[in-house]
């Protein structure tokens, strides 16, 4: 992480997660511990996400702009909450050595696509309005002083 916007950073991270679900989808059906390994990676990635928006964005931008109760950031978790339980259900399939999952993958990406549309088109710039330098700066050093284990779970747990 850098001195780059808020927006640049979390857009690409987007992007990084986005072909992580593609490279699970594509392999899937052809070789699954290749797809398995792309879609951990991809649920780590995406719970790591989530808890930078929730743990470090939503409350510095809601604090800076005076908006908590009732606005985008509320939106947003009750999205991310929806959006775990899509991983889960794809999750157990993964674990079952399943790769039956299309149903659950579509509502995955219909979710993500519009949240993911509305965080990078009002949420990120806004962001980046609202935030002075140094507190970007102490945005990327909360972010990175997460502890793995905030994010590296799967079935409720540490274990992969």
């Amino acid at each position: 992480m850098s001195d780059a916007k808020i927006s640049v950073t979390f857009e690409q991270d987007h992007d990084r997660l986005d072909a992580l679900f593609t490279t699970f989808q594509q392999q899937k059906r052809t070789d699954f511990a290749k797809a398995k390994e792309a879609f951990v990676e991809f649920k780590f990635g995406l719970q790591r996400h989530i808890v930078w928006e929730e743990d470090v964005l939503f409350p510095k931008w809601e604090e800076n702009s005076g908006m908590a109760e009732g606005g985008p950031t509320q939106v947003m978790r009750t999205e991310h909450q929806m959006i775990g339980q899509c991983l889960e259900a794809i999750h157990e399939k993964v674990q079952a050595q399943n790769p039956d999952s299309d149903r659950e993958e579509q509502r995955l990406l219909e979710i993500l696509k519009s949240h993911n549309m509305k965080e990078e088109r009002i949420l990120y710039p806004s962001i980046d309005q609202v935030i002075s330098e140094a507190e970007r700066a102490e945005l990327y050093q909360a972010m990175k002083a997460i502890p793995e284990e905030r994010y590296r779970t799967c079935c409720g747990s540490g274990r992969s």
